[in-house]
């Protein structure tokens, strides 16, 4: 069990790693690593979607049961509009499919219209947190 102190603090941690990740992925993106800038897309709107998760007492490691929460939570019960709930749906297929996959490529202009979505998701889920 998590004290309110130590939980403040990695629900911020997590979500400065979000917003960091964002930065990543721009960097990937640029220089033409597309699978693993959706990858990247992915994990930053996780470790977002980690902090909101900590912020309410909810803890799991499994990347269903924490997307099954947030749709629960926050999309069935109109608090966060039902795009977030697509985007990160999306993102978690995509990511998916680029580690699993063989002989998956990505679009640049596909990447670079996840990776808005992303920054999206995360400014989203920090209004949530906030």
């Amino acid at each position: 069990m998590i004290d309110n102190n130590d939980r403040d603090a990695l629900v911020m941690y997590r979500l400065n790693q979000a917003i960091e990740t964002i930065e990543l992925a721009k960097f990937l993106l640029k220089n033409d690593k597309l699978v693993i800038a959706v990858n990247r897309i992915y994990y930053g709107m996780y470790y977002a979607l980690t902090a909101l998760a900590l912020k309410n007492s909810f803890e799991t490691s499994k990347h269903g049961q924490l997307i099954g929460w947030f749709n629960k939570e926050y999309i069935s019960s109109k608090k966060a509009d039902p795009k977030f709930g697509k985007i990160l749906r999306n993102g978690f297929q995509n990511r998916t499919k680029g580690d699993y996959d063989a002989f998956v490529n990505f679009d640049f202009v596909e990447v670079e219209i996840m990776l808005s979505e992303m920054s999206c998701f995360i400014e989203e889920i920090e209004r949530l947190i906030v």
